[in-house]
């Protein structure tokens, strides 16, 4: 697989997460919900933080996650260059593109979305390149807007600890970031061998050092 194709995979994702978050920061009221199916709602919430909203305590608590965040996608960044170049597997290669794209649509989230957006409230639509800007370089939120409420209602009351609650599966809100890093990560578990299989050398390869090694006895 070539950087060119790595490069498109990245692209789409970046621009089709892109799209979608500004879409629904500028057009939905923060928490409101429309139903596309009856398994399937764009919900707007924002994340200040990590996966499943934990934080990381502090006035330099976000800062903190963004830079981490950005030292990880450049790690991340050096594993695809270095995949590509070693000719490793396409399914190893569109894996790591998928990641890569998704932390960094989530990292542009983080940099520029404090200063390039208003603040969303349940009464107020965010502008966006306007003077009100609710947030700092670094400080911006994490825009999330997927909710697939499969199944909701109480738990059997034989099953312990949370049997007669109220239960909703699937509960987690995401983005299309989101979505292609745990992509990423699925092609790396299911296709584990594939994605880490050796890598064959080209026969043209092995023909031509056999060329050398015989002009050396010449």
């Amino acid at each position: 697989m070539k950087l060119r194709h790595a490069t498109l995979i990245i692209l789409l994702v970046l621009i089709i997460d892109q799209f979608s978050k500004v879409y629904i920061k500028t057009n939905f009221f923060y928490e409101e919900s429309y139903r596309v199916l009856s398994w399937f709602n764009l919900t707007f919430i924002e994340n200040e933080g990590m996966a499943w909203g934990t934080k990381i305590p502090g006035d330099y608590g976000k800062l903190v996650l963004t830079i981490f965040r950005i030292i990880a996608v450049g790690g991340i960044g050096y594993w695809l260059w270095d995949s590509i170049e070693k000719e490793k597997s396409s399914f190893l290669i569109t894996a790591i593109s998928l990641i890569f794209a998704g932390a960094l649509g989530n990292i542009f989230d983080s940099v520029f979305y404090g200063v390039f957006f208003e603040e969303s409230t349940r009464y107020h639509l965010a502008g966006i390149f306007t003077e009100n800007n609710y947030g700092t370089w670094f400080h911006g939120k994490v825009v999330d807007m997927f909710e697939f409420p499969i199944w909701s209602g109480k738990l059997p009351s034989w099953i312990p600890f949370w049997g007669g609650e109220d239960f909703r599966f699937f509960n987690a809100i995401f983005n299309l970031a989101d979505l292609s890093i745990s992509t990423g990560v699925g092609i790396l578990i299911f296709f584990n061998k594939r994605a880490f299989a050796p890598v064959k050398s080209h026969p043209n390869v092995k023909f031509s050092k056999f060329l050398d090694d015989d002009d050396d006895l010449i």
